[in-house]
């Protein structure tokens, strides 16, 4: 049911990208972008600690000190809530309009808030209010955001519909959980102490994995301009969207067995087998959505965006698509060792690795080759390639045996379709049909040998 609501979301995230990007002109969709990506990374850069924290205390071992972690948890909330808001306030000193620092301020509380909210009932193992809330979110959010661009098509009227949205979920989500997490507990110091150490490390490397996506639009939009990025920045925004979804939704539903089995038992030969597996979900999973997405690029392209964003949203986006398969790797999986063995600097390091390459690899392709958005993209994915290179060090430092035979067929899976696209200039439409049908084949085969080789074994026992 988890994964269900991961899979609605990215529907609902997909499609309402694909409206604002109608609705909008290519200026406001741009700013529009830019506000999301500064309104997100302000979010991680306050809140993201106190839910790593969350993900790695909570729920502990007794009811009290659940209890007492939830508490916590919700005064370092307040506390940070605060200092988002001043933040925000204090941006305008340098020349950010009024409104959009308090929307994006506002924005940020809300959307840190609802991910602490919905953390604390996945790790509780509340699924069935997760699932419901999570889907609910995707849900009203959208509504918020076509409603606000439906009033009046312009950025600001559209960050004001999303931010009305956060509003209405924040309340159905209250009076939807407000007896379920009732227990009460005394405020105890020693718990923030110990998760800001473990969280705001952690937090930092979130922040430098999230500041390099926000750079990167930046840099895009100063080579390109406005109007000659918004097609690129909508392939970012509309393609690295499933691949964190799938790889948060997995995670979500794998990630804490593996944390509650390393702390009871260590490096035990039953951790190497689970990591195995875990990595195999990740890495195979990973293909398939990059293998659907490059199969579909073209209908996508032709019938989806809109007219005058298809030429460079089509020439950049397998590209984009690349840096997404790799910084999803690199993000979530690679540094899985470090963050069970608290090697904090490895985390950070990797993030910060990660986006300097990325970003050095679009400033040198413009600079030495053409600045041109597909061009761009290009040396983006080259060093995202090489930040992905460097992790793998991190990743084996703790052993593990890998499922191979369901990644074989996803890798496979994405090979066909990207052949296919050197049969586009002959005909489209039959290496289009190749594509799908022969990548959907093999991913196809990918989730049988997952299905075979794991999921039932794990049922049987």
């Amino acid at each position: 049911m988890a994964l269900a609501a991961y899979f609605y979301q990215a529907a609902v995230a997909f499609g309402l990208l694909i409206t604002v990007a109608h609705m909008l002109s290519p200026g406001d969709f741009s700013r529009y972008s830019l506000f999301i990506s500064v309104s997100q990374f302000t979010a991680i850069f306050c809140f993201e600690w106190i839910r790593f924290a969350c993900s790695r205390f909570y729920p502990g071992r007794t009811q009290q000190s659940e209890a007492s972690e939830r508490r916590a948890l919700t005064i370092e909330f307040a506390v940070s809530a605060a200092f988002c808001i001043l933040a925000a306030a204090a941006s305008i000193i340098f020349a950010v309009p009024p409104t959009v620092a308090l929307l994006g301020g506002l924005v940020a509380v809300f959307q840190g808030g609802s991910d602490l909210h919905l953390t604390i009932l996945r790790f509780k193992q509340q699924f069935r209010s997760f699932s419901r809330l999570q889907g609910s979110r995707a849900t009203i959010l959208a509504v918020g955001t076509l409603s606000g661009t439906a009033l009046s098509p312009t950025f600001g009227y559209t960050a004001a519909g999303l931010l009305a949205g956060y509003i209405v979920y924040s309340l159905i989500a209250i009076l939807t959980t407000r007896n379920r997490l009732t227990e009460g507990a005394v405020f105890e110091p020693a718990l923030v102490r110990k998760h800001f150490v473990y969280g705001s490390v952690a937090a930092g490397a979130a922040v430098v994995a999230m500041l390099a996506p926000l750079s990167l639009k930046s840099i895009l939009t100063a080579m390109l301009g406005t109007e000659g990025a918004a097609g690129v920045l909508l392939a970012l925004d509309l393609l690295q969207r499933p691949f964190v979804l799938i790889v948060s939704a997995l995670q979500a539903i794998q990630y804490p067995d593996i944390v509650s089995l390393y702390d009871r038992e260590g490096e035990t030969s039953g951790l190497r087998r689970r990591l195995g597996e875990y990595y195999s979900l990740l890495t195979g999973f990973t293909l398939m959505t990059a293998s659907g997405i490059f199969a579909l690029l073209q209908p996508i392209g032709h019938f989806v965006i809109a007219p005058g964003l298809q030429q460079s949203f089509i020439a950049a986006a397998p590209y984009v698509t690349g840096v997404a398969v790799c910084r999803a790797l690199t993000q979530n999986m690679l540094p899985t060792p470090s963050h069970l063995r608290h090697h904090l600097k490895s985390i950070f390091l990797l993030s910060l690795v990660d986006c300097l390459l990325l970003n050095g690899g679009v400033l040198a392709a413009g600079h030495f080759i053409l600045n041109r958005g597909d061009v761009l993209m290009g040396g983006g994915m080259i060093g995202a390639i090489l930040a992905m290179l460097i992790g793998i060090k991190v990743l084996v430092a703790l052993p593990f045996d890998l499922i191979w035979q369901p990644v074989a067929f996803s890798a496979v899976g994405i090979v066909i379709p990207v052949i296919a696209t050197a049969g586009f200039s002959y005909n489209l439409w039959v290496f289009v049909v190749i594509g799908v049908v022969g990548g959907g084949a093999f991913c196809l085969l990918g989730l049988h040998s997952f299905f075979i080789r794991m999921f039932r074994p794990q049922a049987a026992s």
